[in-house]
């Protein structure tokens, strides 16, 4: 039996030689499985392509691709999922927060048969900024709320995946990806293993405050259409909630006789802008959706290869 594990780098020159080394020492207390190791590199702009091509002379197990520029992790993990020839595909990130030692536990699941996907979440966020697992923790409760698939909170996209499933998830090449929901969508039965959060083994995260939020926001619009709803929603309350400010106005001008006088630009003025706000925001929703067809309807492709080291079929 065949095991593909992909590994998606940008940036790792630092992480990658551990992360080989520990995965060779996994492997190799499997010896009942061969393996291939396809790492992905999503335009470092370090020597992470010269470490794998250092790699793959050295060990011809290990099949390279690297992007013309950065096109993104989402394409990246696509990549090497396209690229990978096993019965049984895994995926794993460079940096070592995805530790290659709960790797035997999720090929045995995969061996009974219980699963088809052997998936990780974790169950704790020592280490990470209070303020952005407050968010993370939130944006899950939220998504969840509003999908009809579930997004287990602190999943991973470390995974191990029979073929049928690789295949379900190449048969979805939207170029606005989200795979957290992707990998919920397709199905399929999945295990789950927990582990405390491990810091990063070498370099510094990828992931700014601001790259996160604007994920979220792809995860969102990619898997719920309930922001469209909530903006028809807030339109509906506002509109009813200017009749009866106007009806309200009307009785009492109509009480107090002062409907010859000029007055109420304050609340006119706050409620003209509160309306328009609302406007822009409704607009908003509908750009972010507008947007995401606009760049489907493009079919440009999810990434391009500068150059790769092509492994014998």
């Amino acid at each position: 039996m065949l095991i593909s594990l992909t590994v998606p780098c940008y940036n790792e020159e630092e992480a990658l030689p551990f992360l080989y080394e520990a995965l060779c020492k996994v492997m190799g207390d499997c010896p009942q499985y061969d393996y291939e190791l396809i790492l992905v590199n999503d335009g470092s702009t370090d020597k992470t392509l010269s470490v794998m091509k250092d790699m793959a002379a050295k060990d011809d197990r290990i099949h390279y691709i690297s992007f013309s520029r950065n096109f993104g992790k989402e394409a990246a993990m696509y990549a090497g999922l396209a690229a990978a020839k096993g019965d049984w595909v895994g995926l794993l990130d460079a940096d070592m927060q995805d530790p290659p030692s709960l790797l035997p536990e999720m090929f045995q699941t995969l061996e009974s048969g219980e699963a088809d996907i052997v998936a990780t979440r974790r169950v704790s966020r020592k280490g990470e900024p209070p303020i952005r697992s407050f968010f993370a923790r939130r944006f899950y409760h939220l998504i969840n709320r509003h999908t009809d698939v579930e997004i287990v909170d602190g999943a991973r996209d470390f995974r191990v995946m029979t073929r049928p499933v690789v295949d379900a998830i190449l048969k979805m090449p939207e170029c606005q990806r989200f795979s957290k929901g992707i990998f919920a969508w397709v199905g399929f039965r999945t295990k789950w293993l927990e582990y405390e959060n491990i810091e990063r083994i070498a370099g510094e995260t990828k992931w700014s405050f601001w790259k996160l939020f604007l994920y979220a926001i792809e995860g969102i619009v990619s898997f719920t259409t309930a922001p469209l709803k909530i903006a028809t929603y807030v339109g509906l309350l506002t509109s009813f909630g200017a009749f009866v400010y106007l009806l309200y106005y009307f009785i009492h001008a109509i009480i107090n006789r002062i409907w010859d006088k000029v007055a109420g630009y304050p609340s006119l003025l706050s409620f003209m802008l509160f309306l328009g706000g609302m406007i822009l925001m409704a607009l908003g929703i509908i750009g972010e959706y507008l947007a995401k067809t606009y760049l489907e309807v493009k079919s440009r492709p999810l990434y391009i290869i500068a150059e790769e080291n092509k492994k014998d079929d």
